[in-house]
């Protein structure tokens, strides 16, 4: 049987500074929207320390403006968090896929844990060797965390200067980068499927349910997607099978 190999082992190696330079480009563009949260996060009541608290301790954009965008609605906070909580869990498959990439010791492993986000996933991914994968993860993870955070600060101390961040447009500036960045990674059909059926239940039950239901509920878009997926490959399946019995009983 043969001993798998590395990725390192079967794939050419690709500069640094090419990889530096990729990664330094997600970071900084994506950053930048740490403003955005931040202002946010204090336009719906959440003081400077809770702010950057977030930032730092969650660290995950996404989750971050789902969190305070139901709380500035008036839902439950633990309603707030659960939502925030689902949005998050997908990290943890990307842990799974690099882990084996990094493959880091293990007293690192849990630092690394905090940079496990889309971006760092998806330039970590995007690399044809171990090395390459661990300068993108490394210089992505670096660079947003730094500038997110401090972008976050600066939102969030700007906040009061701008005033009413609704007036502003502000509220918006969350959903539109989390759209930004999840548009590109929609490449099949099911995945296409599966986002238009989760806007049709977040958006359709926003005047119905509490603030931070809906995304619990649009969260039951991927298994229905899937499921139906299923069900229509196993008919064709079937009515695959059943021409093939009737080609041969000719």
């Amino acid at each position: 049987m043969a001993q798998q190999t590395a990725p390192a082992d079967i794939c050419e190696g690709k500069p640094d500074s090419a990889v530096v330079r990729d990664a330094l480009g997600v970071g900084l563009a994506v950053g930048l929207s740490g403003f955005a949260f931040g202002v946010t996060s204090a336009g719906s009541g959440l003081t400077l320390l809770q702010t950057c608290a977030l930032s730092l301790l969650v660290f995950t954009g996404a989750s971050q403006f789902a969190l305070v965008g139901a709380l500035a609605a008036g839902g439950n906070p633990f309603t707030a968090a659960a939502g925030a909580f689902f949005l998050g869990v997908r990290n943890a498959f990307y842990g799974l896929r690099l882990s084996q990439l990094l493959a880091l010791p293990r007293a690192v492993r849990p630092f690394a844990a905090q940079w496990v986000i889309d971006e760092t996933a998806a330039v970590a991914l995007a690399q044809p060797t171990r090395r390459a994968v661990r300068i993108g993860f490394t210089v992505t993870g670096l660079s947003l965390y730094v500038l997110w955070n401090l972008t976050t600060l600066l939102g969030a101390v700007g906040a009061e200067a701008i005033g009413d961040t609704d007036a502003w447009g502000l509220d918006a500036a969350g959903p539109a980068v989390f759209l930004a960045l999840l548009a590109p990674m929609l490449k099949t059909a099911t995945e296409r499927a599966v986002a238009g059926l989760a806007v049709v239940l977040g958006v359709g039950l926003l005047p119905v349910l509490p603030a931070g239901m809906p995304v619990l509920v649009a969260a039951l878009a991927a298994p229905a997607v899937l499921w139906a997926t299923g069900r229509r490959t196993a008919t064709a399946g079937e009515k695959a099978a059943e021409d093939d019995v009737r080609r041969a009983d000719r």
